[in-house]
């Protein structure tokens, strides 16, 4: 994990190997005040026509301070992106921070110069460089040197270094960056050795040193119990399924947010099987429960006055012998049926009983993510995620995605779709319109949502992050290719809101 602290130090004095400066378009320098005069023409807004610097965001360029009068071998400039105002916005300074110290991996390291005068500034800043320091590099072999670690110490330049309110922002952000690396390297990791029964150890590692208390349901249990949407979607693996609950509680909470993660660490489709290509990146199907599992921990960490019950719904989704078949009916938990017409609509299986086993808690509000439509992609793209749910809820997720820094849109659940999951001979079934798919699937999931003691059902709310959890494209702001802890920041922040 990349060490970052705060410093006053003059950004002439900063001891780095790399000093980080932001430039917005025009361009022009943002800050950097007290910039050594042989290094002000160079970086004015001429100079930087002339080095061909446009300030646009994820540009980052490097340039030698030679003579300068700097202790920094580099000058690392990194633009912010058209701004709304004079200064970049909180998540521009993210992502401005993010790519620029994403680049600079192999580094030991680097001081941050960006626009830190207020604590919100300078918590965004820290945010962005320790999410953009991270690289997966557990499965190198012989290439193992070719793959730089992440610049290894960041010191953020602010005249707030000594302030309280930041010292404890900063606190925050180091917690966040490691729980989005958590998601990350989950999400990373090959399934041959991430499945149901290693995850139950990765949870463990991850709650070591705090209070969190973990619950496994191995398939024994989960066959006692009548979890038969887990059950179904597993059955057809060698590697049985687990439901595993992880609890942050506090001694007197404000609140009690449950969380549901779909945890399906391969998905080949089962039976309806996947196209080759389709199933590539079929490793990233269980980001949901790694989500939900970081933002647990995460809260424990942070000591947040909420109780958050994370449940992760694990399960291998192969054809075999024993999979489930198309026409297939499975009892779920709490006694629902469901008619399987398509295997490949497995995710809303497992949520099923995880939702139903969720609500039996009363929970002030449940949220559950999931990786759970390609229809998603489709609406939104590959860095938009979708909210479903009820009105006041799905307002709170989009407000803490605002500040979070992560894009939510909000999507409806048109009650004439209901209509396409009704089966001639269950309860339900796993596929209704094609049409709308990604809605179709909030309205199964929404049937299993339990009423609390009014007899109202309880406040829910759908996260489909099927795009955004796996970076496919180029790298991006703090973002590399692959797993992103997409939708870990926002669950995070709404845990906070509750309390």
């Amino acid at each position: 994990m990349t060490d970052l602290r705060a410093s006053t130090t003059a950004l002439y004095r900063a001891k780095a190997d790399a000093l980080v400066l932001a430039v917005a378009p025009g361009p022009r320098l943002l800050g950097a005040d007290d910039l050594p005069r042989p290094l002000r023409s160079t970086l004015s807004p001429e100079g930087l026509k002339a080095l061909g610097v446009s300030g646009k965001a994820d540009e980052v360029v490097r340039i030698p301070t030679a003579e300068g009068g700097l202790r920094a071998a580099v000058v690392v400039l990194t633009g912010t992106g058209r701004l709304t105002g004079d200064l970049p916005s909180a998540e521009q300074l993210r992502r401005a921070a993010g790519a620029a110290t994403r680049t600079l991996a192999g580094l030991g390291s680097a001081a941050l110069a960006l626009p830190a005068d207020d604590v919100e500034s300078a918590a965004a800043v820290a945010e962005g460089a320790l999410l953009g320091a991270y690289a997966y590099r557990a499965q190198r072999g012989r290439t193992a040197a070719d793959a730089k670690a992440p610049v290894a110490e960041l010191e953020l330049l602010t005249p707030l270094a000594r302030d309280k309110t930041l010292a404890a922002r900063l606190e925050r952000a180091a917690v966040l960056a490691d729980a989005v690396s958590t998601v990350r390297d989950l999400v990373n990791a090959p399934p041959n050795e991430l499945y149901p029964e290693t995850f139950v150890q990765a949870a463990r590692d991850a709650a070591k040193g705090t209070k969190v208390k973990i619950t496994v349901l191995d398939e024994k249990a989960l066959a006692a119990g009548g979890y038969g949407g887990i059950l179904g979607v597993g059955q057809g693996s060698e590697r049985p399924p687990r439901l595993v609950r992880v609890e942050h509680a506090p001694s007197k909470p404000k609140a009690h947010l449950a969380l549901v993660g779909k945890g399906i660490t391969f998905d080949s489709g089962g039976l309806s099987l996947k196209p080759p290509t389709g199933m590539v990146t079929m490793k990233c199907d269980m980001a949901g429960a790694a989500t939900v599992l970081a933002a647990v921990v995460a809260a424990a960490r942070l000591d947040l006055p909420v109780r958050v019950t994370g449940w992760l719904a694990l399960a291998e989704n192969m054809p075999s012998g024993t999979a489930q078949r198309p026409s297939d009916v499975l009892t779920t938990y709490g006694g629902r049926t469901v008619e399987v017409l398509n295997t490949d609509a497995e995710g809303r299986l497992v949520m099923a009983d995880a939702i139903v086993a969720a609500g039996e808690e009363q929970p002030d509000a449940i949220v559950d993510v999931a990786t759970l439509t390609g229809a998603q992609v489709v609406a939104l793209g590959s860095r938009v995620s979708a909210v479903m749910g009820d009105d006041a809820l799905r307002a709170a997720v989009l407000a803490a995605a605002e500040r979070a820094g992560e894009q939510f849109w909000p999507m409806p659940l048109p009650e004439e779709l209901r209509a396409s999951l009704d089966s001639p001979i269950a309860d339900i079934a796993n596929i209704g319109d094609r049409n709308g798919g990604m809605l179709v699937a909030g309205l199964f999931l929404r049937e299993f949502v339990p009423n609390g003691a009014d007899g109202t059902r309880l406040p829910w709310a759908h996260l489909d992050i099927a795009g955004p959890a796996f970076n496919e494209q180029g790298p991006h702001g703090y973002t590399g290719k692959g797993g992103t802890g997409h939708a870990l920041r926002t669950l995070l922040a709404l845990a906070e809101d509750l309390g």
